[in-house]
Formats: C-alpha cells, structure tokens, sequence
C-alpha cells in the first residue's frame, strides 16, 4: 500500500508567472545548482506551446541519509524525476514521476497551480510506493517526509526567485 503526501505553497504572483517559472529552464538549472544536491542536473527540458516537460536528478549524499535508507542503499541516494505541464482549464495541471536509482519503487504526483490576480497556489499530491516487503511502509514514510521537505525547500526557492524579480 502506497503512502500519500500533499504540499501546499502560496506566492504572490499571479499563476501564469508562477507556472513560467516553475517550468523555465533557466530557473530549474539555477535551483537544482543551488538546491539539488550532489550530482544535480537538469536532463532534458523541452517546451511546445503552453506544455512543457522536463526531467533533472538530484541528489543526496549518503552521511545525510536516516539510518532506514542508508541501510537499503549503497551509497548517496540518486533521485530522477520527470515532469509535464500543461494548461488545464484556467489553471496549470502538471504529473510527475519520480525513481530512486538502487530502490524498487516510485513516486507518482499531480500538480495544480491556480489563482486569482496577484496570488497562486501550487498544490502537489503524490503517492510513495517502495516495494520491499516488511520494511516498504517503513521507507515509503520516510521518503514522503523527505520529499515534504524538498517540496518546502523549493517553494521556497521560488518565492524568493519571483521576489528578485518582481
């Protein structure tokens, strides 16, 4: 049984220019320099009309890992993930996966930016599902935490990017 997660992130600016930013490739390399981790790098980036997909890895070193994953991996934790955007009846509707090299399982999310005027919100949901038995319900919780913090931090990331450019 796969565990969920839900993330929340309000800005202020209107969707369109959040959706331009959370998808700009110029913004992803930026952040995954500055915030994803060891090895980090955006794979593939393509955009057609108002769709955009795109696929980065990022990256965690071992000795930062709980003790739960460190005993399942052999060495840093490799994460990549992959992406699509598009517009979906006045908001912006986006899907993602995500794989742990070394891990039998995934992460599978949707994403939604909507709002009015001068304020959107981003509202991620996803479900972990690590295939291990005895121990996968485990390390499912232990990455949705994981993955709540990331989340956190790129919210973050971004509020601070779209203040610069105000």
């Amino acid at each position: 049984m796969a565990t969920s997660l839900e993330h929340r992130s309000t800005f202020a600016a209107p969707a369109d220019k959040v959706y331009d930013t959370l998808t700009d490739e110029a913004f992803l390399s930026e952040r995954l320099r500055d915030i994803g981790g060891k090895g980090a790098a955006l794979l593939d980036h393509s955009r057609d009309g108002d769709r955009v997909s795109f696929r980065m890895r990022q990256g965690v070193d071992a000795s930062r890992l709980p003790g739960a994953v460190r005993s399942i991996l052999n060495g840093d934790l490799v994460v990549e993930r992959e992406e699509r955007w598009q517009p979906d009846g006045g908001h912006h509707a986006g899907t993602s996966r995500v794989t742990i090299a070394g891990v039998p399982g995934e992460i599978k999310g949707r994403s939604r930016i909507a709002g009015t005027g001068a304020e959107a919100t981003l509202v991620i949901t996803a479900q972990v599902k690590v295939s291990i038995p005895l121990i996968g319900g485990k390390l499912e919780k232990v990455v949705a935490e994981q993955v709540g913090k990331l989340l956190a931090a790129e919210a973050e990331y971004a509020q601070k990017w779209l203040a610069g450019r105000a």
